[in-house]
């Protein structure tokens, strides 16, 4: 590799990396980060009492770095108490053993680092993939640029979660997939290395997220077109080989079957889809992969709290897609065209478009919605980037695009690098939360609290019923703790079985024995509450205004308790 090149890719990952470590810690953590730390931890949710009222650092006990564990608690507590695969979690234990003290709360920003550093190290990989695809340096560095300011890459990376590691499983199983490839082409034999290294990779990429299988399925159907146009050559080398990775990646992933199985049931019913008669809901899985698909090269501040810079985002938006789309065609049909780059442009396309088909079969069909997650994405995100790379590297050399086709105002060299640009500006805006927004925000809940309840005990109620509530909670009370501020609130999990009264009658138990007066907030209580004996809802005009802001994450009701 050249001297300027290794420099300009030293340029890229430093930018993702600076991009993806700035303000890591500023936005509060959710449940599915609160699930990391604990498990990393080789600590177990359910050393948290339920159905009595606890103490803050009762509740974050689980967050407390404990020496004796090891990574055998790691994994008996994660296949236990959740429904992931251990190995990212392995490595987070040992990351955080690395650069936490000997007690205390976890560090965020410790947790949240090493998904950060794995996704900058995406870039380099993803450079390697690309130019080793498309046999082009300048599609590499392209790829690589656009990966380091990707908003979608960066709102991955800047959570302790598994996202960026299963990510580069993925880059590296398309490797080999564009590997095969060559070989299919030339009807030569598969190298025995590629092989074994491309079975390492799918079972290691299993071992992170569950949902590789569907990058893997995503390759597997490209192959099986391929196969299908083939007939006559179904059995001639490699196909013998890629038959052997298929077979060897089923036996070391149908290991984790049974695990997955056990675990999955009420830690997943949020995808899955209920009853719904609005027509209209039919295309909102549709709406939720587009809005997946922008994010992974432009997001504009559009969460702001000014709503001149929410509509002026939005119309940037909307022109930037009018006038780069048609850009990016060009590109792509461009390469579908050129005898080098059809065969390879076809296999990422076929991997996007088998992986949108896989979505919308799981969603429409099994009743799965998976595109409610825009974080599942990942498993085809680096294939886009390729695709968008290399329709870019077109547009650099325009001499290959019919001129009169052109933007006459911004075109090749002008237009990539706006492009990026505006990439840059996305990455800063979910840097600094203005795109990309937490689905939870504890710290405008506390701020409530200290507000309405700040000269009286407070209790904190909620119904529970997996370790996602129990997050929940985590949340407020890890804000409460940092902030060190006066008001030292209880918080009572009502653990709700298949009868939801067995919650209210937690609750009514827990206000009983509690001495009054104090203020009770319900929060994201999902029992019947028609009446709490000693406890009325505030009925002050002024006081209503102040609990009429609304929380990310957090339904809340304020009660006050006390004698009559």
């Amino acid at each position: 590799m050249k001297l300027k090149t290794c420099l300009l890719l030293l340029l890229w990952t430093t930018i993702a990396l600076g991009l993806r470590l700035l303000q890591l810690t500023v936005k509060s953590p959710w449940t599915d980060e609160f699930s990391t730390l604990v498990f990393s931890l080789g600590n177990s949710y359910r050393t948290v009492p339920l159905d009595s009222a606890i103490s803050v650092d009762e509740l974050l006990q689980p967050l407390q770095i404990n020496p004796y564990a090891g990574i055998n608690q790691v994994i008996h507590n994660l296949l236990t108490e959740s429904n992931h695969p251990p190995l990212y979690f392995m490595l987070a234990h040992w990351w955080m053993k690395l650069w936490s003290a000997d007690s205390g709360l976890v560090s965020l920003w410790v947790a949240r680092s090493i998904s950060a550093i794995f996704g900058a190290l995406s870039v380099p990989a993803i450079y390697l993939l690309s130019a080793f695809a498309f046999r082009s340096s300048l599609v590499g560095q392209l790829a690589a640029a656009m990966m380091a300011v990707s908003p979608y890459g960066i709102f991955l990376a800047q959570e302790a979660r598994h996202y960026t590691l299963a990510i580069l499983w993925a880059i590296a199983s398309f490797g080999c997939l564009v590997a095969a490839t060559r070989h299919i082409q030339y009807q030569t034999t598969l190298p025995f290395y590629t092989a074994i290294t491309w079975i390492v990779v799918n079972i290691l990429g299993i071992a992170t997220h569950y949902f590789f299988v569907l990058t893997l399925a995503a390759e597997g159907l490209v192959l099986l077109i391929w196969q299908y146009r083939q007939k006559n050559k179904a059995f001639s080398s490699p196909w013998g080989q890629i038959y052997a990775v298929a077979a060897s990646t089923a036996i070391g992933g149908i290991v984790w079957l049974p695990i997955f199985l056990q675990n999955n049931s009420k830690l997943t019913e949020w995808i899955e889809n209920g009853e719904n008669s609005n027509i209209l809901a039919l295309f909102n899985p549709i709406f939720q992969l587009i809005g997946a698909w922008i994010p992974m090269l432009l997001l504009l501040p559009i969460e702001a709290s000014a709503i001149s810079v929410v509509i002026a985002s939005g119309l940037g938006m909307l022109i930037f897609l009018i006038w780069a789309v048609p850009l990016l065609k060009r590109g792509f049909i461009t390469n579908l065209r050129q005898p080098k780059t059809r065969v390879i442009t076809k296999v990422f396309a076929g991997i996007v478009g088998s992986a949108i088909a896989i979505f919308l079969f799981f969603t429409y069909i099994l009743g799965i919605d998976l595109t409610r997650g825009a974080r599942y994405n990942f498993v085809y995100f680096p294939a886009v980037i390729v695709l968008v790379a290399a329709s870019l590297a077109v547009c650099w050399h325009p001499a290959k695009i019919n001129k009169r086709k052109l933007n006459n105002l911004f075109s090749g060299k002008t237009a990539i690098a706006l492009i990026w640009l505006l990439g840059l500006v996305s990455a800063i805006s979910v840097v600094y939360n203005l795109g990309y927004q937490k689905y939870y925000r504890p710290d405008l809940f506390v701020q409530l609290v200290q507000k309405n309840s700040s000269s009286v005990p407070v209790l904190i109620a909620t119904t529970h019923k997996t370790h996602v509530q129990t997050g929940e909670m985590m949340g407020i009370a890890r804000e409460f703790k940092l902030a060190k501020i006066q008001t030292n609130p209880q918080f009572l999990l009502a653990h709700q079985s298949l009868n939801p009264y067995t919650s209210t009658t937690a609750l009514q138990n827990t206000i009983s024995q509690k001495p009054l007066p104090f203020d009770l907030w319900l929060v994201n209580f999902y029992a019947p509450v028609e009446a709490i004996n000693r406890c009325y809802t505030d009925t002050d005009s002024n006081l209503e205004n102040n609990l009429e802001v609304p929380v990310d994450g957090y339904n809340y009701q304020l009660y006050h308790c006390q004698h009559k």
